[in-house]
Formats: C-alpha cells, structure tokens, sequence
C-alpha cells in the first residue's frame, strides 16, 4: 500500500501561460513533499497500496489510549458543524495558437461529470468498461470528484466554444481521519505535460485543509515511482494492502 508523507505544500503550477508549463514526473505515489498525491492508476490487479503518511496506525487508534483500552471520550462539540468548501474552479494553463485559437485547461473540484464524457476518456487510456450506472453511483458518492476540462474558443466566435473532458480523479472518505484517490486519468493527449500532478495536487491540498491527514491509492506497478517522487510511500510502517474477491 502506498502511503503520503505530509509535508509543506509545494505551490501548484501557476496558471496562464503562452505555453503549457505544468511539467510532470512520469511516476506517482503518495506525495510527501507536498500536500497533495498524483497517480495514474490502470485497471488491473497487480497493484501496490499507495498512502499519505501522517502516523496512520496513530489515526487509526484515535480515541484509544495507546497500550490501554480505556476510550477517550471528548464532550459534545457546542460549534455548528463546519460547512463543506465551496468547489473550485479555475484556469489551469493557457494557450494560444497560431491561428488565434485559445485553449483553457480548467480545473474544477464541483463534480460535474458527464458519464458518456468519462467512459470514452476511460477508453482512450485502455481502461476495462464498467456499467455506466456503477460509474454514476461511484462519482455521486465520491466525497470528492476533480476534472480537468480543454475549453477552446476561436476570437471570431462569440460564446462558441469547445468543451471537453481531459482528466479526472476522485477521492472517498470517513470525512474525519481518512481519504482513498481512485481513478485519476488523463487523455494520452494531455500527458506529460503536468496536468495529472497538478490535479492530484490539487486534490491532496483540499483533504489535507479539511484535516483529513491519512490519504491512500492504489498504483499499478509503472506508477509507483512517479507516485514515490510525489511523497508518497509503499507499505508504509510495513502496511500491506489486503484484497478480497469472489470465488466464482
């Protein structure tokens, strides 16, 4: 299982650019050197168990005593339940073409996913089908869905512009102590260009500022370095990923 080191943020590539400047490391892990975990993860089931290393075994044992058995009990919260962040969403790159053409790269935290969009890009990166329904009920119950879009708009066309889906990850959680990144991809297209990592970023830094410090994935074994060079670690404190699947 791969495992993040939190450590100090490192800033997301800037925004705006004549050229795409957000370069990236083919590998990913959980990130220590910065806040948030990148990862291309492919379908298959040779996979390691990334995670974000923040005392995991300690956050797991939160509200026990440590060689006791008596449960810490902490008194009711009289604050209001703190609200969710509001979604994000911002330019990410620019760039111009010779003929004029803008394209935008946008990245937006509101989960706003086209499931047609998602399983053709699915697609293109070689990923096993999956019931268009599961894709569905999988985003809808995310704690948090990121996309990447391309925008291009030509200057003589006025509100013609064209959209689409280059990159995605989502990530489930407890809402208190522990997150999983699944299913980040980008258009083959896009790759290498650091999209994937600033995204991934991007998504660590969110759970990390709503104080959730155990974030994990899973990564097929040609991304464990890109994922490693992003702080995070394999089978941290000797954690191993376990899996169950049916028999039949």
């Amino acid at each position: 299982m791969l495992a993040h080191n939190v450590a100090a943020p490192s800033s997301l590539c800037p925004i705006l650019s004549s050229d795409w400047h957000c370069q990236v490391a083919n590998h990913l892990l959980f990130p220590h050197n910065l806040n948030p975990n990148h990862g291309i993860f492919r379908a298959n089931r040779k996979l390691k168990g990334c995670r974000l290393k923040a005392s995991f075994w300690e956050s797991i044992r939160s509200g026990i005593l440590k060689n006791n058995t008596t449960q810490i009990i902490e008194p009711p919260s009289t604050l209001e339940e703190e609200e969710e962040p509001l979604p994000e969403e911002f330019v990410l790159v620019e760039k111009s073409q010779q003929d004029g053409e803008l394209e935008q790269i946008i990245f937006s935290s509101g989960g706003d996913v086209d499931v047609y969009e998602l399983q053709a890009l699915c697609d293109k990166v070689g990923w096993p089908r999956r019931p268009l329904s599961k894709l569905a009920a999988a985003l809808k119950n995310s704690y948090m869905v990121a996309t990447l879009h391309s925008v291009r708009k030509l200057p003589s066309s006025e509100g013609n512009e064209q959209k689409k889906l280059i990159g995605m990850a989502r990530a489930t959680s407890d809402h208190a102590f522990n997150a999983t990144i699944w299913d980040v991809l980008v258009d083959p297209s896009y790759q290498g260009q650091g999209l994937g990592k600033a995204m991934v970023e991007k998504v660590i830094r969110t759970l990390l500022q709503r104080d959730i410090g155990n974030i994990t994935l899973f990564a097929d074994s040609q991304v464990v370095e890109f994922y490693r060079n992003l702080g995070f670690e394999p089978d941290p404190e000797g954690i191993k990923g376990m899996f169950w699947y049916p028999r039949y």
